[in-house]
């Protein structure tokens, strides 16, 4: 069951719809959907799958960190945000 949501959670994030009309569409409730979204995340290992730093030199400059999930966080190139999202990374562990 769990293999199931998670493909299920991984085809709504990819179609842009909202959940509530991707669950309408697909006769899912749409709490359950929440309930093993919130599940499915929880187990997940944090992974990454590639850092890079692009523009270090510009004022306004931002690494971007792909997760394995897909999603890119864009974080900027200072020392403080770095400090902050390390401290976030090592309290999911």
């Amino acid at each position: 069951m769990h293999k199931y949501w998670q493909g299920v959670i991984a085809e709504q994030e990819a179609s842009g719809k909202s959940i509530r009309d991707f669950c309408r569409e697909r006769n899912l409730g749409e709490h359950s959907f929440y309930w093993w979204r919130r599940a499915v995340r929880e187990e997940e290992p944090v992974a990454f799958a590639l850092v890079e730093a692009k523009s270090a030199a510009a004022p306004a400059a931002k690494l971007e960190l792909a997760l394995a999930s897909g999603e890119v966080l864009r974080i900027p190139a200072d020392v403080e945000s770095l400090r902050v999202v390390f401290e976030v990374l090592r309290a999911a562990r």
